[in-house]
C-alpha cells in the first residue's frame, strides 16, 4: 500500500485521528484509498497530455522509494476526508487549506496543454510515448459544383 494509516500521525495527532474515527481503522483505510484515487485521477495520462505520467509506478512504490511530495500531498487529502467525519464546524481552516493546496498542485502537474505558465514538472516517472497512428486516414474537401446547364 502506498500510504499506511500509521503515517497519518505526521499530519495529525494519533489521539485526534482516534477520536474522529472512533478507533475504526477501516475509516482510515477508506480515506487513504479515496485520497490515492483522487490523486490518480489528476495524474492519469490523457490523450492530449504532452507528458504521460506513470501513475502505477508512483503509487506502487513503498518505503523510501515513494516520492516525498506525492506522499505528503496524499496525507493532506486523506486527512481532509477523515476530518469530514467530525462536526462540520470543526473542520479547521488549515486542513482545508492543505487540501486546496494539494489539489492546486495536482492541477498544475496534470495540465494537459503544457502551455500554461503555472505548469510544473515534478520529475515523476513517465510512460513512453504512444504512437497512435492506428486510425484510418481521412480526406476532406468538397464535390464538384453542380450546374443545371
Amino acid at each position: 500500500m502506498f500510504l499506511e494509516a500509521e503515517e497519518l500521525k505526521t499530519v495529525a495527532y494519533g489521539y485526534q485521528l482516534a477520536e474522529i474515527t472512533e478507533d475504526d481503522d477501516d475509516i482510515l483505510e477508506l480515506s487513504i484509498d479515496a485520497a490515492v484515487e483522487e490523486m490518480k485521477s489528476y495524474l492519469r495520462p490523457t490523450k492530449n497530455s504532452q507528458v504521460q505520467i506513470d501513475v502505477e509506478a508512483i503509487f506502487s512504490a513503498t518505503g523510501t522509494a515513494r516520492n516525498p511530495l506525492i506522499l505528503e500531498l496524499c496525507k493532506s487529502i486523506a486527512l481532509y476526508y477523515i476530518c469530514r467525519l467530525s462536526n462540520v464546524d470543526i473542520i479547521e481552516q488549515k486542513v482545508k487549506d492543505r487540501y486546496d493546496r494539494a489539489i492546486e498542485w495536482l492541477k498544475r502537474v496534470s495540465d494537459s496543454t503544457g502551455s500554461g505558465s503555472d505548469n510544473i514538472n515534478p520529475g515523476l516517472p513517465t510512460l513512453p510515448p504512444v504512437d497512435d497512428n492506428t486510425g484510418l486516414p481521412f480526406r476532406f474537401g468538397s464535390r464538384n459544383k453542380f450546374n443545371h446547364e
